[in-house]
């Protein structure tokens, strides 16, 4: 016959003290209330302020850099490959719409130019050809085939000197000199790009007797008047700013808007960048310059604002000290969000109640004390 299995029964000594800790854990979650007389108030200088509605003084902060819209910086390149002859301008320079930027000399302008030159030869000698058939045509001595087949000679001949010019017009060099060259047939040996736009030369990426294949980057020109911010927040709290919200830069007199937020979110960081645009006052600001940001919290119901010193800590817990007839009570709050000397916390507040913001040590001493007497 088998014997029954064994079964432990908890010891009358773990019952008693499971019946003694059950009261404890319950008395913790409750608020403790403690009494604190006048006279001690005032001589602990202990203040205290109403809990009013947010007033939005608590933002979150996050870094930011200045950035250079892509509309508002030019990246000039050479059109051809050739020979840096000369740099008429500098890094940091400001420069006009039309302002000269580089000279470049290079034997594929020679030929581009001696394409004009035989376009613009065909052309005037298809025209006098197209003249001279029209004139006996109209004498009745040749066809008017012979018409049609020169005023098509013509029109070719026309456009491969428009394509030439487009060619010039295309490596750099102004409308008014490619006219020059066609007419006196007398090539250029450089030529000289000019700022499409005014602003600042950001950058200068070649030297004097370098020499560039087309394509290449030469200067960069960009307009400082108007900055972009990109701004990197966690992607779970980048829901909470949408495109218009208003943000400042920390510690200046800027102030942005947001126009948009990145559809992706980066794998290093795991961050989502949100673009804003300075209103105004970019102009303290320089491109690639790391600042922070200043975003609004979104209010949310049953949250406050208060000084950082109205809050105190037992262990992980938060916790502020509401007045009542007797003393004050120590209530359990969380700790939503905080900037510089400002918090938003959540918990059983309400409107009106006085909540202490100075003398808070005083009464955390006084509250452990009761705490522990219960």
């Amino acid at each position: 016959m088998k014997n029954p299995p064994l079964r432990f029964l908890p010891s009358a000594w773990a019952m008693a003290m499971m019946c003694a800790l059950a009261p404890a854990a319950q008395a913790a979650d409750q608020p403790v209330k403690f009494a604190v007389p006048n006279a001690q108030i005032q001589a602990l200088g202990i203040q205290t302020a109403p809990l009013q509605s947010q007033t939005g003084s608590v933002k979150a902060t996050f870094p930011a850099q200045a950035v250079v819209p892509p509309n508002a910086e030019q990246v000039v390149s050479s059109p051809v490959a050739g020979l840096v002859a000369q740099l008429l301008v500098q890094e940091n320079q400001a420069v006009r719409s039309g302002t000269p930027l580089v000279r470049i000399a290079g034997p594929e302008l020679g030929q581009l130019q001696l394409q004009l030159l035989q376009a613009t030869a065909r052309a005037t000698l298809a025209r006098q050809t197209a003249q001279r058939e029209q004139a006996l045509f109209d004498e009745g001595i040749i066809s008017q085939r012979r018409v049609q087949e020169a005023q098509a000679a013509l029109m070719e001949g026309e456009a491969m000197l428009n394509q030439a010019k487009a060619a010039l017009r295309l490596s750099g060099m102004p409308a008014a000199m490619v006219a020059r060259v066609a007419a006196s047939g007398k090539p250029e040996d450089s030529i000289t790009l000019a700022a499409t736009q005014a602003g600042i030369v950001t950058e200068v990426a070649v030297r004097p007797g370098q020499r560039v294949e087309a394509a290449t980057a030469l200067l960069h020109v960009a307009q400082t008047d108007s900055l972009w911010l990109d701004i990197q927040v966690p992607i779970a709290e980048s829901a909470g700013w949408k495109p218009g919200t208003r943000l400042k830069v920390q510690g200046r007199d800027i102030a942005a808007r947001i126009l948009s937020a990145s559809p992706t979110v980066s794998a290093n960081s795991q961050t989502v960048m949100l673009r804003a645009v300075i209103e105004g006052k970019a102009g303290q600001l320089r491109p690639g310059e790391l600042v922070t940001v200043e975003l609004p919290i979104t209010a949310v119901t049953g949250s406050w604002d208060l000084p950082l010193s109205a809050v105190a800590h037992d262990g992980k817990q938060a916790y502020v000290f509401v007045r009542t007839p007797d003393g004050f009570e120590a209530r359990p709050v969380t700790v939503a969000a905080s900037a510089g000397q400002r918090v938003r916390v959540q918990g059983a507040l309400k409107a009106g109640e006085q909540v202490a913001v100075g003398g808070v040590v005083a009464l955390k001493g006084a509250w452990l004390d009761a705490k522990g007497s219960q």
